[in-house]
């Protein structure tokens, strides 16, 4: 018999998830669940091959699978050999999905860095995304309920958390007094002072309200690096994905809290692709990365997601979504290594993480002494650069 295993696919909200199922399942046997990602057709691709992966390798056990891709994709998932069972992502957080205890206290991992889901769903619907169809409307943690497991993490050792959600930026939207999200981030940084750094995940910057703004202007335990949820950098395909941004919006946000602190890094999300997108629209996109200075780079291919709008849309060549993608990547890895290579000889605040590398308060990666005690925070100068990584 062996311990339940929880396979993370997809984004840190799914990570953050996944902790918790492996918490509620502490002590069950020959349980292996797969928290599937339904965000691309690639991310459904590698859900299937996960799932036929697990069962060959857990032949005995038990397969479920939960996710964005066991709702957007249920019948199919349901229909493969492979899996057992399906649980709701709307229920895979309740101990009752699991036969667990509803009274059973998870006991939560020990990490370095913390991931804390302060809200799921999103209430938006820009044209490409599948993801409400599979995580439904924003719902938002109370101030207390974030502290709570926030101090759970703290207790356990770790030294930064990351706030993670779908729609981050909506949190508190529906709660009684709709409080903005730097409302809650301030009460995080108030309450905890021994909380060594704070991190947010992906952001719609539109939404980033005036004291998230001072935050990331002048605190320094909230670290300083901004990923937007940019998607495009040309305002027609902005417009056709519903986006609610502009490109003049994204770049006076970014000019705007860089003047306040320049060591701010900025990563982005962006979609190559997307339907109608002309090479004019290809070379916005390519040129916003020089303009915001964009050194962390998610590239999504564009791939058309079941009951969207854009799936109806005039489609662009697959041959042209995968070259277009490739030069958004080489011009992100370029300012990546430009910016890289401004850091050698700087000192940094690094915290060890358990594979040997550590990552700096702006998410620049850095290969660590061997001695050095995974969840510290040392100071390492860096003096080269080796296949990307800070030496």
């Amino acid at each position: 018999m062996s311990a339940a295993q929880v396979i993370s696919l997809g984004c840190r909200l799914n990570i953050a998830e996944s902790e918790r199922i492996t918490a509620l399942l502490a002590g069950e046997q020959d349980i292996v669940v797969i928290n599937s990602c339904a965000v691309t057709s690639e991310a459904v691709r590698t859900t299937r091959q996960t799932i036929r992966r697990a069962r060959a390798d857990h032949p005995g056990a038990r397969l479920l699978v939960t996710g964005c891709a066991a709702e957007v994709e249920r019948e199919q998932i349901a229909a493969m050999p492979e899996v057992d069972g399906l649980v709701a992502n709307t229920a895979k957080l309740d101990p009752r999905a699991w036969n667990v205890p509803a009274d059973a206290p998870p006991s939560l991992p020990r990490r370095t860095r913390a991931f804390v889901a302060v809200q799921n769903g999103c209430d938006h619907a820009c044209t490409f995304c599948v993801i409400p169809q599979g995580r439904g409307p924003s719902r938002s943690l109370s101030i207390a309920a974030v502290l709570r497991e926030v101090a759970q993490h703290l207790a356990q050792g770790a030294q930064e958390v990351v706030l993670t959600g779908v729609d981050v930026t909506s949190w508190g939207h529906d709660l009684p007094d709709r409080p903005p999200l730097g409302t809650m981030v301030q009460a995080i940084l108030d309450e905890f002072p021994q909380l060594a750094r704070l991190r947010m995940s992906s952001l719609d910057g539109v939404e980033i309200d005036p004291v998230l703004f001072d935050l990331f202007a002048s605190e320094p335990r909230l670290m300083p690096h901004l990923h937007l949820s940019l998607q495009h950098g040309h305002d027609l395909i902005l417009k056709r994905m519903k986006r609610r941004h502009s490109r003049e919006d994204a770049r006076q946000l970014v000019a705007k809290l860089k003047t306040l602190r320049p060591d701010l890094a900025i990563g982005a999300d962006l979609i190559a692709g997307f339907p109608t997108e002309s090479a004019e629209h290809h070379a916005a996109n390519l040129s916003i990365i020089a303009e915001l200075g964009i050194v962390h780079g998610h590239v999504f291919p564009y791939s058309p997601r079941p009951n969207t709008p854009a799936a109806r849309m005039p489609q662009v060549e697959r041959k042209i979504i995968r070259a277009r993608a490739a030069e958004l990547r080489a011009a992100i890895a370029a300012t990546r290594a430009e910016w890289l290579a401004s850091l050698v000889d700087k000192p940094l605040s690094v915290l060890a993480e358990r594979d040997g590398t550590g990552y700096a308060p702006h998410f620049a990666r850095i290969a660590m002494p061997q001695d050095t005690v995974p969840g510290t925070i040392v100071t390492i100068t860096p003096t080269r650069i080796e296949e990307g990584l800070l030496q």
